[in-house]
């Protein structure tokens, strides 16, 4: 979807929302809220996971700064 239509739709949901008593705005957003949490709890999960796997095929190195710099300066 292009910006200019995405914008449109967009301001059509607000004016729903607004169309809702003040409980259910409240509610609404409390919803959208947790929705946002999990989505980036999964987020993370599947990053930890990813970042996991590439230790265990020993893609990530582990050590300090001054490791690095050894390393870089080599």
């Amino acid at each position: 979807m292009t910006k200019e239509m995405v914008a449109p739709r967009f301001q059509q949901v607000i004016e729903v929302i607004e169309e809702l008593p003040p409980d259910d705005q409240v509610l609404l957003i409390e919803i959208i809220r947790r929705r946002l949490i999990q989505h980036r709890r999964a987020e993370l999960a599947a990053e930890i996971a990813e970042a996991r796997g590439a230790y265990r095929e020993g893609d990530v190195r582990r050590g300090t700064v001054a490791d690095l710099m050894e390393e870089i300066a080599e």
